[in-house]
């Protein structure tokens, strides 16, 4: 009798469990994210999306852009990644072109300018980063600046430039010169930026810093690590050429499906997408990282120049990626 009393209670007490409670491990689903941006700075975003849907749990691995793309494509079909959020999404064409992605659903696909998602809807832009030259405000008007590119290799400048050409962007941006301008164009012309005996950085940053302290006149960087580091005072300014002959670049950050994820991990995957595209997070990651947004009604940070005056280069985002000849070349001219 005391059995199947303790058995009636039972019964009673799980059915009156509140739904959620009882429900929540069958219903919880796992999303795999691959990851090329840094946890630091999407790392509250991706939080966010957990907080707004508690019924999927983000395993997210961070790792380089290209890492990531190459362990998905040795992976192929065996690939645990649901979704793809890759630093360059030149990346996202490659896993494209070998058969790895999904259709990115209309309603997600058309929300992102046409010229920042991909013409086959296979990924889309989430963010962008514009290549700039910074400068010391105090050493140059302006108007004195270079008005393209090829300008850099001008004799004037002599000693007042920086660059970084072990950096991911630099090599990324050269890549495309070389399938906007040609080979022997841009191999001409880094001959004769490297005659100008131009300071060597690591990476974007210490070119930012330099500038700002008159170490260089000019620095060829990312635009939003000046904005980042300003503070009241700073020396520094960004500066895009008034037309397009390759150098104003702009670089985006992309996520897309991996072709196979099915049921409720598809169905999360297209939740992240849309969320990442959505007003509210468009306009925060802009607030918060000074990196462009792509979906055309968002306005950028109000630092930011607006990407409606800048004479955009035209850029096959894979271009970006075609980085083995650009070694090449880096490597010839003893840059490597």
């Amino acid at each position: 009798m005391r059995l199947l009393t303790f058995a009636v209670v039972l019964l009673i007490t799980l059915s009156c469990a509140p739904e959620n409670e009882a429900t929540s491990a069958n219903d919880r689903t796992t999303l795999v994210v691959y990851c090329g941006r840094s946890e630091a700075l999407i790392g509250k975003t991706l939080a966010a999306f957990e907080k707004q849907n508690p019924h999927i749990e983000l395993e997210v691995r961070y790792n380089k852009t290209p890492t990531l793309a190459s362990q998905a494509l040795a992976e192929k079909a065996q690939c645990p990644a649901d979704v793809f959020w890759f630093q360059d999404s030149g990346y996202l064409g490659a896993l494209a072109k070998a058969g790895m992605l999904d259709r990115v659903p209309a309603r997600i696909y058309n929300r992102v300018d046409t010229r920042f998602r991909d013409p086959d809807q296979r990924w889309v832009g989430i963010t962008g980063r514009l290549r700039v030259l910074v400068y010391n405000t105090t050493a140059v008007e302006e108007g004195d600046l270079p008005p393209n590119l090829e300008g850099l290799s001008d004799p004037k400048w002599m000693g007042r430039i920086g660059w970084a050409p072990g950096n991911a962007s630099f090599q990324a941006h050269l890549s495309v010169l070389r399938h906007k301008w040609g080979e022997d164009r841009t191999r001409t012309w880094m001959e004769a930026v490297k005659a100008n005996k131009p300071k060597m950085f690591p990476k974007n940053s210490p070119q930012v810093q330099a500038a700002h302290a008159g170490e260089i006149t000019i620095g060829w960087v990312n635009h939003y690590y000046l904005h980042k580091l300003k503070t009241e005072g700073f020396r520094a300014g960004n500066y895009s050429f008034p037309t397009d002959d390759g150098g104003n670049v702009l670089m985006v950050a992309g996520a897309g499906i991996r072709k196979g994820a099915e049921g409720r991990s598809k169905e999360g995957a297209e939740k992240l997408l849309a969320f990442l595209l959505s007003d509210e997070v468009q306009s925060n990651l802009t607030k918060e990282t000074y990196e462009y947004p792509v979906v055309q009604h968002i306005e950028a940070h109000p630092d930011l120049q607006p990407l409606g005056s800048i004479a955009l280069s035209e850029v096959d985002q894979a271009h970006l990626t075609d980085i083995g000849p650009t070694l090449s070349l880096l490597r010839d001219l003893e840059l490597q």
